[in-house]
């Protein structure tokens, strides 16, 4: 096994950053768990040796992974893929990701985490309070290639299979995986399977450029969403035409910046409430290592809306802003809440956008659907449609 002149299949994948430098795509902990899955499930049924496997990523890239620790005992395969983070400046990069994978008794096929795997300690995550820390996109691609492998070799019994990351037991104190109630390791992430790096100013670039490409195509009103929830809810909760539509990432304030500067008269955010919420404090930049403050402007404006001291207090010890969501509809307060928060989020980007760009904001919840807008939405939106109407009749 020749490690060093192996092809991944991300050989022809790249980023370009601020100085023209060619940054190399990697590829998630999911697709490292997911791939040591398959090729442990592969030995287990075959009893023969798997030293590299083909994983299809969401992205669509094909990947080729190395497996490499292999042990073998009775009923029972263990071994792991090196995670490779490319160029991205990521604290996982090196680590092995293990799978072990066990006949089971009952005919299903369980998934849990191992040694360095997070356990989630707190409500309010996607997973449920005592499940590993394995988020959905990898727990399905995980399940997906050991499905398949045993319908190829049309087995129909149960296995068990368990992810480790031996090294997450100390990383995990270098992420905010404690403050959210993860205890005992690091996540198994990744949306799409891939990493893509990119550093801040050349991603403001890339935004900048794509958001230029619209304008020129005929785009003087702009539907935006910092990331996946937001088109997803675009594209299924809303009247909107979203052929000039982009995302924005982290960067609200840099993207209103750009508008002005490249001549955009509107701008309609679709936005979800653990984003936006930020945005009502007058943060610009919505990463948590810039501010990471949800909870308390959640509370904040749940007392200007009239909830008592005691929600604010419940609010204040949420992880999350779907929690915090739950708590104002439970009291009673949610319409008002938002109401506060809305207008708080329109005074802001008003502020940074300047009199020349129009902007609304309709901030969503992924349980709760849409929960507030600000007052030019229906106008945005009116214009939008129009513009995108008359630009395919020329």
């Amino acid at each position: 096994m020749d490690k060093k002149n192996h092809h991944t299949g991300l050989e022809g994948y790249y980023a370009v950053d601020e100085k023209n430098r060619k940054l190399c795509y990697g590829y998630t902990t999911g697709s490292c768990a997911a791939a040591a899955a398959q090729a442990a499930t592969r030995m287990l049924l075959t009893g023969e040796k798997v030293e590299e496997v083909a994983l299809q990523t969401p992205k669509g890239i094909l990947l080729h992974l190395l497996i490499e620790d292999i042990s073998r005992e009775e009923g029972k395969v263990r071994c792991a893929v090196q995670k490779d983070g490319g160029d991205d400046p990521d604290v996982t990069t090196g680590i092995y990701v293990y799978a072990n994978v066990s006949y089971s008794d009952t005919p299903q096929i369980t998934l849990d985490g191992g040694i360095g795997v997070g356990r989630v300690t707190k409500p309010g995550l996607w997973q449920a309070v005592g499940e590993a820390a394995i988020n959905k996109v990898p727990r399905q691609m995980i399940l997906e290639n050991v499905e398949q492998v045993c319908k190829e070799y049309h087995y129909t019994g149960g296995l068990n299979v368990v992810i480790e990351i031996p090294a997450g037991v100390e990383l995990a104190k270098k992420t905010f995986n404690p403050r959210l109630g993860i205890e005992g390791g690091i996540s198994v992430l990744g949306t799409s399977g891939i990493v893509i790096p990119m550093s801040e100013a050349a991603l403001v670039a890339s935004l900048r450029l794509e958001m230029k490409m619209l304008v020129e195509g005929g785009g003087s009103y702009l539907v935006i969403t910092p990331g996946n929830y937001g088109q997803a809810f675009s594209k299924e909760q809303t009247q909107l035409n979203l052929t000039y539509s982009m995302k924005c990432s982290n960067y609200v304030g840099e993207t209103l910046d750009m508008a002005r500067e490249l001549g955009v008269k509107g701008i309609l955010f679709i936005a979800h409430i653990g984003k936006f919420v930020k945005v009502a404090g007058g943060i610009m930049n919505t990463h948590s290592r810039q501010a990471d403050s949800r909870s308390e402007l959640m509370a904040a404006n749940a007392i200007r809306a009239g909830a008592d001291l005691e929600t604010a207090k419940e609010i204040l010890d949420t992880i999350t802003t779907e929690q915090s969501v739950e708590i104002l509809r439970q009291k009673g307060y949610l319409e008002a809440t938002m109401k506060e928060i809305s207008d708080r989020v329109e005074f802001y980007l008003n502020k940074r956008a300047g009199e020349q760009l129009e902007v609304g904001t309709i901030l969503f919840s992924n349980v709760y659907g849409k929960l507030g807008e600000t007052s030019k939405v229906a106008e945005l939106t009116m214009k939008i449609n129009e513009q995108t109407a008359s630009t395919k009749k020329e």
